[in-house]
């Protein structure tokens, strides 16, 4: 819960408008109205939306747990924070990757409802609250980020505080 993101001066929405009444959709929205800017020549660097989305990030754990996963056709960035624990605490990690080759020779996918072309193996990047499989699921550190690029991990960057990286 991101208590009180609607009347945060820091997060106006700008040309965005959310359809539900969530404060996931109000953060989006002002996620949205940060980046806008940069995409006005076409695409930016990625270090570019990575800044954007790293401080950003930084300013909405502030509000409450922000686990979230923003896509832009491009790179995923997955953002680790906090999550409830068995206990009902909220602690880290909020988020796990897992970076994996595919082929669907092999016997079998233990991940269901995932599809891939049968003639080439396929790199994906799978993002969860908890690990969904044995494998060697990553957990991100409390504030993390992630840069996903073609089902590969590309980047990580540490929590931000005080607008430095850790």
């Amino acid at each position: 819960m991101l208590t009180g993101i609607e009347g945060d001066a820091r997060f106006p929405t700008g040309r965005f408008r959310r359809i539900g009444e969530t404060d996931s959709e109000h953060a989006f929205c002002a996620l949205l109205e940060r980046l806008a800017p940069l995409w006005e020549g076409g695409q930016p660097p990625l270090g570019d939306r990575l800044a954007v989305v790293t401080a950003f990030a930084a300013e909405l754990r502030a509000l409450g747990p922000a686990n979230f996963l923003y896509a832009d056709g491009d790179a995923i960035f997955a953002h680790g924070h906090r999550r409830s624990d068995d206990t009902g605490e909220m602690r880290p990690p909020g988020l796990h990757v897992l970076c994996r080759r595919c082929s669907a020779r092999q016997d079998g996918l233990p991940i269901p409802g995932l599809s891939v072309d049968p003639d080439h193996a396929q790199e994906v990047a799978l993002t969860a609250s908890v690990p969904l499989t044995n494998e060697p699921w990553q957990a991100l550190a409390e504030g993390e980020i992630a840069v996903l690029r073609g089902g590969q991990l590309v980047r990580r960057v540490p929590r931000l505080e005080g607008g430095r990286s850790q």
